[in-house]
Order: C-alpha cells, then sequence, then structure tokens
C-alpha cells in the first residue's frame, strides 16, 4: 500500500500479543547472550520494529489531523492513544535490558543514545499508562475543539487558520473586525477550553507523582530529552530574552504607533509592527512547491534534490481546509524512509517563512534517516528546530522569487517576528513552569499568571475591546501548551542559533550552507550544545550570542 492509500485508508493496528512475544525473545536473547553480535542483531531487529511502529502512530495521527470529523480516523486515533502505554512500557524494558547488558554496544552506537534511554525510563512506569492514555485523548479533544471553530466574515465561513490571513489586511477595521471575531469565537469556548487544560494539568501531575517527581516540571524536562542543562539554566535565557529583546520589541512597537497614527499598538496591529506590507500575491500548493524548490537548488544541490522529490512524491498537505486540525509539523514515516508536512497555509505572507521552517525540518530527517539508531533520527526538540529556523535565514537571497520587488520588505518583516516570538515564547515557557509548580490553581487564577507575564514579557501588548484575551485567556489559542508542554522555549533556543546563521551567510554563504547541511546529517547523534558547537555556532546559555544578533537587529530595523 502506497504513503497516499495507507493517510486514506490507514494502517492496520499492530498485534500487542505477538509484539510482546516478540520482545520477550530481545529480553531473553540480551540476557543470556555474551555474544556481541548477537546483541547487536536484537539491536538492528529491535530498531526497525520500532520504526514501523513509529510509522503505524505517525500514519494513523496524520490522517486524524487531516480530517478531524472523520469518525473512522477519530476511532483509529483513539485505538492508537489505548495502544501506545502499552508498546512504550514494552519498549522500556528492552531499553533497560540494553542499558544493563549493553556496554559494548555504546562504541557502534554512541554515547547519546544510551543517554536518551536513560531519560526515557525516568519518564515511564506501566503504573501511568492509563493516565497516559487519558493524556492522549484530553489533547485530542483540544485539537477537535479548535478545528470545529468555523468563524463567518463577509459571507464566507472559515476555520481559525483561514481567518489569520486578515491580520495582515491594510484596513484597519477589517484587522480588528476579524480579531474580535476570532476571540468571540475562542471565547465561546472558553469553559470547554479551560476544562481540557485543567484535565491536563492534574493528569500530568499525577503522572509525575507516581514517577517520584515532586510535580510535571521535573517530568517535562525528561520528557523534552533536556540533556545538560535544566530550569535553571532556562530561567537565565528567559530573563536574557527580557533583557535584550524586550526592550527593542517595545521601540518598535512605540514607533509602530507613529506609522498607523494610533496611540496604542492594538493586537490587531502586531503584524503590522514595521508598517502597512507591500501587497503580495502568492499561489496555491504547487505554486508555493515550485518556488521553493528552484530557491533550494540555487542554494545547495541537495537541497534542491530533496525538494524535488518532496514535490514529486506528494509529501505535502499545505492548504487550510474545513476540519483540519490547526497548527503545522513534519512527521517522519519511517518505513518509506520519508517526510511529510502538514500544514495550514491560508494564502498570505506567512506562508512562505511556515513552509520554509518545515521543509527545514524535512531536510533535516531525511539527511539522518540512515543513522544507526531510530532514536537519532530527529535531535532533541531544541536540536531539530535550528534546522528549521535556520533555513528561514539562510533562504533570504531567494525570496525574490515568493516576493519580487518586495523581498526588502519581507526579509525586515521576517526579521520583525522572529524577535516577536522570542519575548512571547518566553512567556509562554515560564506560564507553563507556574502552572505546573501550581497544579490546584483555578482557570481564572492561571489567566492571571497569563496576565503578569505578559506585563513582565510584553509590554506593549493591548487588546483594546477584545475581552477575552484581554481577560487572560490569549495562552489559550497556543497548541503547545496543551498538546507539547514546555517545546514553546525550544524555538527561541534554536532561534539564537538561527540568527548565527544569518550572520554567517552574510559573511560566506557556502560556507554556512555547508555548515548547514552537515549539521543536518548529524540528526540526533549529539546533545543539543554539542550540535551546536559542531557547526561553529555558539550555545545560547552564557554567551553574547542573543545579544549581538539584537544590536545587528536593531541597526537593521530602527536605523531608517
Amino acid at each position: 500500500m502506497d504513503l497516499r492509500a495507507q493517510l486514506t485508508a490507514g494502517i492496520a493496528d499492530p498485534d500487542i500479543d505477538a509484539l510482546t512475544a516478540r520482545y520477550a525473545g530481545f529480553e531473553r536473547t540480551l540476557r543470556t547472550s555474551r555474544a556481541g553480535d548477537a546483541r547487536r542483531a536484537v539491536f538492528d531487529e529491535w530498531d526497525g520494529v520500532r520504526r514501523e511502529l513509529s510509522t503505524w502512530s505517525h500514519v494513523t495521527k496524520l490522517r486524524f489531523d487531516r480530517d478531524t470529523g472523520d469518525a473512522a480516523a477519530a476511532a483509529a486515533r483513539e485505538r492508537r492513544d489505548e495502544l501506545e502505554p502499552k508498546l512504550i512500557a514494552l519498549d522500556y524494558r528492552v531499553k533497560r535490558s540494553f542499558i544493563d547488558e549493553g556496554a559494548d554496544l555504546r562504541t557502534a552506537l554512541g554515547e547519546q543514545v544510551f543517554s536518551l534511554w536513560e531519560n526515557d525510563l525516568a519518564a515511564f512506569t506501566p503504573a501511568i499508562e492509563a493516565d497516559l492514555i487519558a493524556e492522549s485523548k484530553l489533547e485530542a479533544a483540544y485539537a477537535a475543539c479548535v478545528a470545529a471553530i468555523r468563524v463567518t466574515y463577509r459571507g464566507e465561513t472559515s476555520n481559525l487558520a483561514a481567518l489569520q490571513r486578515f491580520g495582515a489586511d491594510p484596513d484597519r477595521a477589517v484587522r480588528h473586525e476579524t480579531a474580535a471575531l476570532r476571540w468571540r469565537a475562542l471565547g465561546e469556548q472558553g469553559a470547554e477550553l479551560d476544562r481540557v487544560y485543567d484535565g491536563l494539568v492534574h493528569v500530568r501531575d499525577r503522572i509525575a507523582r507516581t514517577l517520584g517527581y515532586r510535580d510535571f516540571v521535573e517530568l517535562g524536562y525528561r520528557r523534552m530529552q533536556r540533556i545538560g542543562y535544566g530550569p535553571a539554566e532556562v530561567a537565565g535565557w528567559r530573563e536574557t530574552i527580557r533583557t535584550h529583546v524586550t526592550p527593542l520589541v517595545a521601540a518598535l512597537a512605540e514607533r509602530a504607533c507613529r506609522l498607523h497614527g494610533v496611540a496604542r499598538l492594538a493586537l490587531w496591529d502586531e503584524r503590522l509592527i514595521l508598517g502597512p506590507e507591500p501587497a503580495v500575491t502568492l499561489g496555491d500548493e504547487g505554486w508555493l512547491l515550485d518556488r521553493a524548490r528552484d530557491a533550494f537548488a540555487a542554494l545547495h544541490p541537495e537541497l534542491g534534490s530533496f525538494a524535488a522529490m518532496m514535490q514529486r512524491d506528494g509529501l505535502t498537505d499545505l492548504m487550510t481546509r474545513a476540519g483540519k486540525a490547526g497548527g503545522g509539523h513534519c512527521t517522519f514515516l519511517a518505513t518509506p524512509a520519508v517526510p511529510f508536512i502538514f500544514a495550514n497555509l491560508n494564502g498570505d505572507r506567512s506562508d512562505v517563512p511556515v513552509l520554509v521552517h518545515e521543509l527545514g525540518h524535512a531536510f533535516q530527517v531525511y539527511c539522518s534517516r540512515a543513522l544507526p539508531a531510530y532514536d537519532y533520527v530527529w535531535p532533541t526538540h531544541e536540536g531539530a528546530e535550528i534546522h528549521s529556523m535556520g533555513l528561514e535565514f539562510l533562504t533570504w537571497g531567494e525570496m525574490g522569487r515568493f516576493f519580487g520587488a518586495g523581498a526588502d520588505a519581507y526579509r525586515a518583516l521576517h526579521l520583525a517576528e522572529r524577535l516577536l516570538l522570542l519575548p512571547y515564547a518566553a512567556a509562554v515557557d515560564h506560564f507553563q513552569h507556574l502552572v505546573y509548580a501550581q497544579p490546584d490553581a483555578t482557570p481564572a487564577e492561571r489567566h492571571a499568571m497569563w496576565q503578569g507575564l505578559e506585563r513582565r514579557y510584553l509590554p506593549w501588548r493591548f487588546y483594546g475591546d477584545l475581552e477575552r484575551p484581554a481577560s487572560g485567556a490569549f495562552w489559550q489559542s497556543q497548541l503547545h501548551i496543551y498538546t507539547a508542554p514546555f517545546y514553546y522555549i525550544d524555538y527561541t533556543l534554536a532561534q539564537c542559533c538561527a540568527f548565527q546563521f544569518w550572520e554567517l551567510a552574510e559573511r560566506d554563504p557556502a560556507d554556512a550552507l555547508e555548515r548547514y547541511v552537515r549539521l543536518c546529517r548529524r540528526g540526533g547523534s549529539l546533545p543539543f550544545r554539542d550540535l551546536v558547537a559542531s557547526a561553529g555556532l555558539d550555545s545560547p546559555f552564557g554567551t553574547n550570542a542573543l545579544p549581538r544578533a539584537v544590536a545587528r537587529a536593531r541597526s537593521m530595523l530602527l536605523s531608517s
């Protein structure tokens, strides 16, 4: 069955009894055999099984995300959610056996895979299986709730993703009207969104305590596979963002008030923080992929052939439509060994950086698909985001293919938006630390936490008459808070590295691209700090990397 058929009909669920017997055989060989060749053979077979199972899992989720209203896809996703804790339990036992019996594999596979396994073991016990199922169901409930929202504007009914294109409309009244419609619709679901999140906070706290952690913050760092740093370093990083980036964005917001002739920059003005956008006309999925393919080919031959393959083999689902889950992501389907990009492009300027971002993920995972352990196909999350965010800046010179004479304006807007992301992401991360340290807080108390963090990291933020976000509920529109706790700060760590690729590309574009491609080939074979160093980049922690980038950005954006 080819991939398109799998995404339509799904893949048969794994036979848990047969897998249990097979995994018992793996454990028995590891326990009884003294031959290194036998242990390596077990590893290779187990690694192949994991790749098959991951493909089943990802295809099942993709099938649901592509149409959350498909009853068969929803039922398959529910079965997957119920089976996955059992599969994690089987892997848990084999990983424990490899750690106990597989010392001779450390040279062949590298230390990183053993560090990852040890981290995984610290985040699981069979006693949490029922709670993991409950957590997955709540995450699916959030996705379905947001995907089901419909808004009608000027006779056209659309989902929230499609409504976002009005955020850059030159008519301020249009921006305000559509923002009001968006937040009214989210407000109508506010009680359900509060209920789902409260359930997630409590089930995650219960899982953490079952595992012996003080709270979910500790477990969340284990799940995110943070190796070599912890909450103290992240807190210091958030303060670096607040100290260096927040004042620059506040200065941009103050200047934008003069550009727009308003006393305060409102939420519905933030996309135009550099002033009115140039008029651009983008095409559909094929149009975008044609230009991405040509842009990549101009940058590096490997990037070009990769982009051509993605287009030729139909490995994307880019445009928004009714019933589609929100957000965008790149998935690796291990048994065909190809990436697949899911997105909600809607026809405005933001389509281009989203597409390039996801193609960056896809290129990296394709480059590392043959590394010796499935665990190395992806880096840990903050490392993975370097490839996506870095490519956004490495493609700056090719933006004329999409925007023509408006390419310079695009570059300035893109830089401004990435600066805006940093303090917002710091607020998202800090919010989650507060929430999980106080799991019994009420929804109103959580909203108050968010308001306090907006004052700290986003002091320019002004909601006008938008009552729902003004009440402290803006965070409810952020998918990651519900489905990927503690992920969002990873974008900021990677953005610091992406800024360095921007600097390198201005000095020597060919060298910057070669460093980038080599980094992609390393996949997840090293922890974050070592990956960064391997590309000749400075770590975000304890260095001048971010202040240096902010100074360059200030010069570019505020010099005129």
